[in-house]
């Protein structure tokens, strides 16, 4: 294994740009991580239109699912090979999850789409700006560095939930307002379906290869189960996949279609919807895209051995800046904010250290562009194997936290199981950091406390009061 030392004796300049030797990987791993990292993110190419795509503007107009797929794709790709050349780091970017949610269902409905498209522009506009006045940076050096950790820890159990979740091992009680129990493993507290003895040997397969030290053990795992599902699909034509039927397609390549970019506005939704409004709508996508890329950053290089003593990444501020673009980027391409993806940790887990991995996922996305029926050959079932293993990877780092001192100890709990529980990253750090305040402040360890974290402490509580905010208000 190449180590730091080996710096000087990088064998050329690729290498040394990215600095893969002496992060101690190879072109290889890189590889294999940038594939591991696709896969594992890939659904977002299909479930990002069908979210758009079913939310109905005020006009009572529906954007084509054809030209968002294909517009996923590109910023995707452009976004994630852009943060690998300028930031050098494995993190790859796609629409986010939540944030489309709100534009679709919220935003998108008080004025027309190319208006709700036009705030996401501006919220990411806005950010770029915090990150070049330093703003953006300086929160997350004034955030702890055993929270940083607990956010790490957090996230790893928000991605096992994420992907038993999507492999439907888990599922929603249909009727959970009349039972104390939320969700249930499998349908009826049981596992009866194909699908989902697909993901359980997947991951068992995937579990084996990965304690033998198999390389490449996560990316086998997603390949391997998808070739399971295809074959149990083919013999047995099971109903429940969760997103994608795991079936050969009768066609390759298709045709892109961009119509949509550059379809937005910037200035109608102010008097449409009106201002309160508009600005409750940027102040929600801020906060999200703001600390939701905070908690995945570290998260990703905390897996990766790429933090620093105070939990920073290498190239921090071209990790956010490149961010901030790509929450403009998606809204000048009609696809919603993109954001950093916690899937990157799997890319990680199979080995990624540098950008390299990103410039694999990247084009990958850009040739999911033509290639949008083959992508959706792998199902949830085989790539969820990939977030449950990384979930565990990431988990272990929780011995890092002092559970001796209640004033870390607690804000790292809250930390910790918030995320998974409310499925937001970002009410876990919001949950850490006012527990974190108050705490100190009360146990007279005011001094601890970094000035910046008050203001962030208050401009979460604004986050979480929200809803009645906006009925007072409005």
């Amino acid at each position: 294994m190449s180590t730091a030392a080996d710096t000087s004796t990088s064998k050329n300049g690729f290498d040394r740009f990215f600095e893969i030797s002496a992060r101690g990987s190879t072109l290889g791993r890189e590889v294999r991580g940038g594939l591991a990292t696709f896969f594992t993110m890939a659904y977002i190419v299909v479930l990002n239109p069908l979210i758009i795509g079913n939310g109905v503007d005020a006009d009572g107009a529906q954007l084509p699912i054809a030209a968002l797929a294909a517009g996923t794709a590109l910023v995707a790709g452009v976004m994630t090979i852009l943060m690998g050349v300028v930031a050098r780091f494995p993190l790859a970017l796609a629409a986010g999850l939540g944030v489309n949610a709100l534009v679709a269902y919220e935003i998108a409905p008080e004025m027309t789409w190319a208006d709700a498209m036009g705030l996401v522009v501006i919220e990411g506009v806005l950010i770029a700006i915090l990150v070049l006045t330093g703003l953006r940076e300086l929160v997350f050096r004034a955030v702890p560095t055993q929270l940083k950790t607990a956010i790490g820890v957090g996230i790893g159990l928000f991605l096992m939930i994420i992907g038993l979740v999507d492999a439907g091992f888990v599922n929603r009680v249909p009727d959970a307002a009349n039972t104390t129990v939320p969700v249930e493993l499998g349908v009826g507290g049981k596992l009866a379906t194909w699908p989902a003895a697909v993901f359980v040997i997947g991951l068992l397969f995937t579990l084996v290869l990965f304690v033998r030290k198999v390389r490449g053990a996560i990316l086998i795992g997603i390949l391997g189960t998808t070739v399971l599902a295809i074959i149990v699909e083919a013999i047995a034509h099971p109903q429940g996949w969760s997103l994608n039927v795991p079936t050969l397609p009768d066609k390759i390549v298709s045709t892109p279609d961009l119509s949509l970019i550059g379809h937005f506005n910037v200035l109608d939704s102010w008097s449409r919807a009106g201002w309160l409004v508009v600005l409750m709508f940027i102040f929600s996508l801020l906060i999200t895209d703001f600390f939701d890329t905070m908690g995945t950053m570290v998260a990703v290089g905390q897996e990766g051995g790429l933090l620093d003593e105070r939990g920073m990444p290498p190239r921090t501020r071209e990790i956010l800046l490149v961010d901030s673009v790509a929450a403009a980027a998606g809204g000048a391409a009609s696809v919603s904010s993109n954001t950093a993806y916690i899937e990157s940790a799997a890319g990680v887990g199979e080995g990624a250290r540098t950008g390299v991995a990103n410039l694999v996922t990247g084009g990958l996305f850009l040739l999911a562009m033509f290639l949008t029926p083959l992508v959706s050959v792998v199902p949830f079932e085989a790539a969820s194997t990939a977030l449950v293993v990384v979930g565990f990877l990431m988990l272990t780092a929780i011995r890092q936290i002092d559970w001796t001192d209640y004033t870390i100890a607690v804000p790292a709990f809250l930390t910790v199981t918030l995320m998974p529980f409310t499925y937001s990253i970002s009410n876990g750090i919001g949950a850490g950091v006012i527990s974190y305040v108050v705490l100190k402040v009360a146990t007279g360890r005011a001094r601890e406390i970094h000035p910046i974290l008050y203001g962030v402490a208050v401009l979460f509580v604004l986050y979480f009061l929200r809803g009645p905010l906006e009925a007072w208000i409005l």
